[in-house]
C-alpha cells in the first residue's frame, strides 16, 4: 500500500544512514537528527532502500565488520515509526531510473529524488551535494559544516 501524498518534511538519503551507524566526527549530529526523524519530531520519510544501501555501502567500500552494521541497521529499522518507508513501485523504479539518466546521478539517488518530489516538497536530507543539480530538489545538510569537515576527512584516512 503506498502512502497518501501528504507534505512530508523531506526524504532521508543513505548518507545520514551511513554517518549514523558507526563511530566518525559527525555521528552524534547524524544520530540527533536520525533520532528526531524517526520519533517523527521531523516528518520525514525514510526508504528502507536507504538502509539496505548504507550496509552495501559500510561493509563494501568502509569495510566495517558486516555484523556490527547488520546489527545496527536490524536495531535502526525495528524501532516501530512512521518515517520508516517501505514501499517501491514500478512507477517509482522507473521514475529513478529516468532522474538517475537526466541528471547523472546514482539510479537510488534518483530513487530519493522521485520520492522527494512526489511525498515531500522536493526536499532530500543528505551530504550528498549531487542532489543540488537536480531541479524542484531542496538539499538540506542536517549535520553542521564543521562536523561534515571532519567527517569528510576522517573517510579520506579510511579509505587510503
Amino acid at each position: 500500500m503506498l502512502r497518501e501524498k501528504l507534505d512530508y518534511a523531506g526524504v532521508v538519503d543513505v548518507s545520514i544512514i551511513v554517518i549514523s551507524s558507526f563511530e566518525n566526527p559527525a555521528r552524534i549530529d547524524a544520530l540527533k537528527f536520525l533520532k528526531d526523524v524517526l520519533s517523527w519530531k521531523i516528518k520525514a520519510i525514510i526508504p528502507v532502500t536507504a538502509f539496505i544501501g548504507a550496509y552495501h555501502i559500510l561493509t563494501r567500500y568502509l569495510k566495517l565488520p558486516k555484523k556490527e552494521i547488520k546489527d545496527v541497521i536490524r536495531d535502526t529499522l525495528s524501532i516501530p515509526s512512521p518515517a520508516i518507508f517501505e514501499d517501491i513501485s514500478v512507477k517509482a523504479a522507473i521514475e529513478a531510473i529516468e532522474y538517475a539518466v537526466a541528471y547523472n546521478i546514482e539510479s537510488w539517488d534518483g530513487y530519493i529524488v522521485y520520492l522527494a518530489k512526489e511525498y515531500a516538497s522536493g526536499i532530500i536530507y543528505s551530504i550528498d551535494k549531487d542532489f543540488e543539480k537536480v531541479e524542484g530538489v531542496n538539499l538540506v545538510i542536517p549535520i553542521s559544516e564543521k562536523r561534515l569537515n571532519e567527517y569528510h576527512k576522517f573517510i579520506e584516512n579510511i579509505l587510503k
